[in-house]
């Protein structure tokens, strides 16, 4: 049995084919087209093989409805959304799935300003669909089509525009890294910007041609090729992103993956020891992000999982960095969208500055023990969250609870969290505490009451 659509501010989302094909494609691409004010739309796509397709099924809804159409190709999702600002236009369309396997693709919709849609926003966009009240127009007000691939070296120059990146010391440190793009969106863009900077690159699966090699979520376990190849190159670092080039992991000089938590607290560290200002991270981030921002006198805000509210939160408590736990780092002095090569651009300043390696610079951050996992929901989820609550209310006297998102429960010793998953029909459970026996006996706990 295949898994039903996923619709939510995080994209339109499902199995490609039974699921997600072009007819549930064209109708949500028609119903964003009309859903927006007058003015162009921007699409791009990752390298998945059904991205071409679905690409053509997108830009034929949008002309359908009268929107102009500019085609910025293969190219990050981040590329996207500053496309959408640079280039004026009333949205933009990236088809990807992000983390997800191959046969999963996504329609993930932007606004004029180059950030995720709002709730109200999908709500609208949800009733034009169902209801089938699309703006189609006649023969001779159909929309145009443009190609423009400048998008992924204009990404990269305004990277190493930003003033808090230091070119020179990054060239003077002479590194080498490896970079495992998963032969996804940031096949190109992500080594291009490393050597700009100065960096010596090893290539690993960048070919961009959408042949996930292993699982593409950069998460430890799925790094194994890039930690023997940065051994085996004797390189400084290793970084992976996802396929669309908007998380960013990292593995140690040794061949270690330092988990992606690290990349938000690494790139926390590195901002806020050159801009004062708070911090805006998602429900799900590790405790570590939140130690880096009060050892620099800075306030932290937590908000819901999902790109849109991350967003609103950093404009709302102006921030100068945030982001999320799974390598998603946000910078809003460039544009407030999860940036890999922001992310990239960030840690090998902070080495080169520092004269650290990564294992250094990961050791200086005090140490949690973080458990992620996942599993299918069961029919009777709320009634079996609302036990959970009972029993930790009962274990620990000084819990704190936050609902905005799922349950989060804080403690003295750290935190968890369970959680509906916005992009699969799961719920997801991390548990992080100070000991890696407390963190585990808390996981196989907390999963058998879910049971």
């Amino acid at each position: 049995m295949h898994k039903p659509l996923m619709v939510s501010t995080s994209g339109i989302r499902g199995v490609v084919g039974p699921i997600l094909n072009p007819v549930v494609v064209a109708r949500y691409a028609a119903a964003f087209g009309t859903s927006l004010k007058k003015g162009k739309v921007v699409v791009g796509r990752d390298s998945r093989p059904s991205g071409i397709l679905l690409k053509e099924t997108v830009i034929a809804a949008l002309r359908a409805v009268g929107r102009d159409v500019i085609d910025i190709g293969l190219v990050p999702t981040p590329t996207v959304e500053i496309a959408v600002t640079g280039l004026k236009a009333a949205g933009g369309i990236c088809l990807t799935a992000s983390h997800n396997p191959a046969e999963w693709n996504a329609l993930k919709f932007f606004g004029k300003t180059g950030e995720f849609i709002d709730k109200p926003t999908l709500e609208k966009i949800k009733v034009i669909e169902k209801e089938g009240r699309f703006a189609f127009v006649s023969h001779h007000k159909l929309g145009k089509l443009s190609l423009d691939s400048s998008w992924i070296e204009r990404h990269i120059a305004e990277v190493l525009r930003l003033k808090i990146i230091n070119r020179p010391a990054v060239k003077k440190a002479r590194l080498k890294i490896v970079v495992d793009a998963i032969n996804g969106a940031g096949s190109f863009a992500l080594p291009e910007l490393l050597e700009r900077l100065g960096v010596q690159v090893i290539r690993v699966n960048c070919k961009g041609d959408g042949d996930f090699t292993h699982e593409p979520e950069p998460v430890p376990h799925n790094l194994t090729q890039l930690s023997r190849a940065v051994k085996k190159h004797k390189a400084h670092l290793g970084m992976a992103c996802d396929p669309d080039a908007d998380r960013l992991a990292l593995v140690d000089e040794k061949g270690h993956p330092i988990g992606e938590e690290l990349t938000l607290a690494l790139a926390v560290k590195f901002v806020l020891a050159k801009r004062r200002g708070n911090v805006v991270v998602n429900l799900s981030t590790s405790r570590v992000t939140e130690d880096e921002a009060q050892l620099a006198g800075e306030k932290i805000f937590y908000t819901p999982v999902g790109e849109a509210n991350v967003i609103a939160g950093i404009r709302k408590h102006k921030a100068v960095i945030g982001g999320e736990g799974n390598g998603g780092v946000k910078y809003p002095g460039f544009h407030a969208g999860r940036d890999a090569l922001v992310g990239a651009a960030m840690i090998v300043s902070l080495l080169a500055e520092g004269r650290v390696t990564l294992s250094q610079a990961a050791g200086s951050i005090a140490e949690y023990f973080n458990i992620k996992s996942k599993a299918a929901l069961p029919g009777d989820f709320d009634k079996k969250i609302g036990n959970l609550e009972k029993v930790a209310q009962s274990v620990f006297p000084d819990l704190r609870i936050d609902r905005r998102d799922g349950l989060r429960f804080d403690f003295s010793r750290g935190w968890f969290q369970v959680r509906k998953s916005n992009t699969e029909p799961i719920y997801r459970l991390i548990v992080e505490t100070d000991d890696k026996r407390l963190s585990s006996g808390l996981k196989k706990e907390i999963e058998a009451l879910l049971k």
